[in-house]
Parts: structure tokens; C-alpha cells; sequence
């Protein structure tokens, strides 16, 4: 695309002026505004000639293909002229998604050499997939009278998962925490299910586990050892409806919910066992089957960044009876969810049959701060009695709600937002030294 400068239209707009005041002072002279107007004309087409030809450009991005929520980036658009380059040019980054550019769209790039380089800033707002879509770049001719202009089309995917800095350290220092009481250790022999071997019984041991069959062979007293089971199935079933969606802290709840899964993720896999993601609204949204091993991690977090906001009702009974149709094997199923009345509840309960049959499930709900300020809040005003009381009925019928979940024998963690993953894996650390899985 070739288009004048802002210094043409400039001079442009200058001549018809001249012009006017020419033709009043020597009417015989009208035609000088006319050859100035061609000159220009002639100039700017010499000028379009001398620069450097638009297919002469080239233009690369580099730049990571994922970032967390929150962090920033860096786009590198390098420019490359095969031939004669003008010493300077403009470029324009186009991006779509939840990213902001806090320095702006637009920069400067010196090109010694005819190739150089800028830098574009972006920050990740939310989750979700961002895309380089284009670049422009364009520079003037020798005179300055005429923009070039070269669109180029890149489509790059840039996805946005969930913070995982916090998660990793978060998840080391819970690691090195149970390594250095030895909880690792005894998880791993000593407690369980599968049988490991026969050892002598020592002061401490559980009684129950003397084999007194060996024990009478052999003269003295054997106990049996246990290992922890390993190549458990974990899903995260996170509920990704229009409550999860609402901010708890200026953070959705979903994010929070999808950080706490990722926390627990993190640990299983280092565990040996197998985890799987799976996110419903009105309907499943997306899911992935249980995998393990180093390379499964990244997948996860691919798939939790696929998790979009919506605006839907969720659909327990659909969704919770699809998961229990596609898991083969027993089960240890996370429910991040959230309840906003007793009828949605009463639903959710209704729905939990299919999986409670074969399946361990574990809720994770968070603690509704709010609510909470508000029923301890001193009362000032009559508009304050009246929200107190009307936040400590929707804690009452919640309470009710997480009770009637523990009867059913689901296991339950209410916590607050900042603590949601710290506690949830503590619970899965717990149901693996139970062997309850």
C-alpha cells in the first residue's frame, strides 16, 4: 500500500491558498498553482520510485507461545530489506485476545544494515487463547512524501494459562515440607493397601498388621508392610458456569478453582498418579483423559486454558453422569464448584448417585468471604442489620448444604481463596495415606 505523508497533504494544502492569492494579485499567473500542485505530484512518484519496493520486507515474531495470567511478555518483530532499506521504519503489532499492550501498539525501528528489531510488551489479563494476527510495517521514501505500507498475516497462538510460578513453588515447598517430616516415606511403605513384605515387628507398629500365621512358622513375631498405591486416576471436574465466573477478590472463581487444580496436579504427578481435567457448564466444555507421567503437566495446563468464561446455568446432572459414563475405574473426582441457592444445590446432590457408587469424590468450595464480612460487620445503619441477616440465612442454608454432602459421604474442602490449593492438597495427601482412592 503506497499513501502520501502527512508532509504532502501539508504542502498540499498550502498551495491552494497560494494559489488563490496568485490568481487574485496577477490573474495572467493563474496556472502557477496548477504547475505546483503537478510538481508535487512528480515528486511524490520520484520519491515512491527511490525508496525501497514493499516486497522487499520480510518480517518474523518470536515470542512464547504461553504465558500466565498476569505476567508479561515479549514480542520480538524483527524487519529485514532485501536490497536498498530506508534507515527507519514503523511498526504495528495487531493482537486479539486478552492481552493488553501497555506501551502501545506502535513503535519505531532503526534498521542499520536494512534489518532490525522491536519489542512489543504484552500483559495477560485473563485465561484464554491471544493471537498475533498481523503485523504492519511501513516507511517513507527519501523526500518523506509517500508512506509504504506491507501487511503481513501471522496467526499465532499465544495461550494463556493460569499462573503456574506460584503453583510450582507452592507445590515444592509442600513436596519438601512432607520429605522433611518423612511423610514421603511412610506414604510410600508402611501405609496402603498393596502388600510390600513381611518385616519384623517392631515397638510402634500397628498390631493389626502382625501376620500371625508367619509369625507362628517362623517363632517370632512378622508384620506385613504396605506400599501406598500408585497410578491413581485424579479428575478435576471444574464447574465453569456463570457462578464460578463471578470475581471472589477481583479474581474469578474459576481461576482460583483452575490454580488449585493445577497445585493438585502438580503433586499427583509427582505422586505416580494420573490426572485428568474435565469442565462443564450447561454442558462438557472440555476434558482429557487421565495421564501421567513429566509431559503430562503441560497438557494440563493447555486444557485449563481452554476453559472459557460463560454465562450458563450449570447442568450437574449431564455433566456429573457423562464424567462417571467415561471413567473406567475407580476414581478420586474433584468438584470445584460453587452453589448460589438450595435449588441448584438440591440438584447437584441428585446428580452425585452415578458417581458416589464407584467413585470417591472430593468438593472443594470456596469460602465466601463476602457473605462472611458481612454477617460480622457492625451494624450502623438499618440497611446493615437487614444484609447481615440476609447473608447469614445464605450461610446457613450453604452450611446445610456441605452437611448434607458429608452424609452422603463426600469428602469436603471449604477454604479460602488464597488457601484453596495448600488445603486441597493436604486432603489429597490425606486420602492417599487412608488409601481410600
Amino acid at each position: 500500500m503506497i499513501y502520501p505523508t502527512r508532509r504532502t497533504i501539508l504542502v498540499a494544502a498550502a498551495i491552494a491558498p497560494a494559489a488563490l492569492v496568485v490568481g487574485l494579485v496577477a490573474p495572467a499567473w493563474w496556472t502557477a498553482g496548477l504547475a505546483l500542485v503537478v510538481l508535487l505530484l512528480l515528486l511524490a512518484g520520484a520519491d515512491a520510485l527511490a525508496g525501497a519496493p514493499i516486497r522487499s520486507l520480510s518480517v518474523t515474531c518470536e515470542g512464547p507461545g504461553t504465558v500466565g495470567v498476569g505476567d508479561s511478555i515479549t514480542i520480538l518483530a524483527r524487519l529485514r530489506f532485501a536490497g536498498r532499506a530506508p534507515a527507519t521504519a514503523e511498526a504495528a503489532l495487531g493482537v486479539n485476545g486478552p492481552v493488553v499492550l501497555p506501551h502501545g501498539a506502535r513503535a519505531a525501528v532503526a534498521l542499520p544494515g536494512g534489518g532490525g528489531s522491536v519489542a512489543f510488551a504484552l500483559v495477560a489479563e485473563r485465561r484464554g487463547t491471544a493471537r498475533l494476527e498481523t503485523v504492519w510495517a511501513r516507511w517513507t521514501g527519501p523526500l518523506g512524501l509517500i508512506w509504504k505500507q506491507r501487511l503481513l498475516a501471522l496467526d499465532q497462538p499465544v495461550l494463556i494459562l493460569p499462573n503456574i510460578r506460584p503453583v510450582r513453588e507452592e507445590a515444592a515447598r509442600i513436596l519438601n515440607r512432607d520429605a522433611m517430616h518423612g511423610l514421603i516415606a511412610q506414604m510410600q511403605i508402611g501405609e496402603g493397601a498393596e502388600f510390600e513384605a513381611l518385616a519384623d515387628y517392631r515397638q510402634g507398629m500397628d498390631r493389626r498388621a502382625i501376620d500371625w500365621k508367619q509369625s507362628a512358622r517362623h517363632t517370632f513375631l512378622l508384620a506385613k508392610e504396605f506400599r501406598t498405591e500408585r497410578n491413581n486416576n485424579i479428575v478435576m471436574a471444574l464447574d465453569a458456569g456463570r457462578a464460578m465466573c463471578e470475581p471472589i477478590g477481583a479474581v474469578p472463581r474459576i481461576d482460583r478453582a483452575a490454580s488449585a487444580a493445577l497445585l493438585t496436579a502438580y503433586v499427583a504427578l509427582k505422586e505416580g498418579d494420573r490426572v485428568g481435567f474435565f469442565a462443564f457448564d450447561s454442558r462438557p466444555r472440555a476434558s482429557s483423559a487421565p495421564i501421567s507421567g513429566p509431559r503430562a503437566f503441560p497438557i494440563l495446563q493447555r486444557v485449563a486454558a481452554g476453559i472459557d468464561y460463560s454465562d450458563n446455568e450449570t447442568n450437574y446432572t449431564l455433566a456429573l453422569s457423562t464424567l462417571a459414563s467415561a471413567l473406567s475405574r475407580r476414581s478420586l473426582v474433584i468438584v470445584f464448584t460453587e452453589f448460589a441457592d438450595t435449588i441448584s444445590a438440591e440438584l447437584m446432590l441428585a446428580a452425585l448417585g452415578p458417581l458416589l457408587k464407584r467413585h470417591l469424590v472430593l468438593f472443594v468450595v470456596l469460602r465466601d468471604e463476602e457473605l462472611e464480612a458481612f454477617t460480622a460487620a457492625e451494624p450502623v445503619e438499618p440497611d446493615d442489620v437487614s444484609r447481615a441477616v440476609t447473608a447469614a440465612a445464605l450461610l446457613r442454608e450453604r452450611t446445610l448444604v456441605l452437611t448434607r454432602l458429608r452424609h452422603l459421604g463426600v469428602h469436603v474442602v471449604e477454604a479460602a481463596a488464597n488457601q484453596a490449593g495448600p488445603a486441597l492438597v493436604q486432603a489429597y495427601l490425606d486420602i492417599k495415606r487412608r488409601s481410600l482412592i
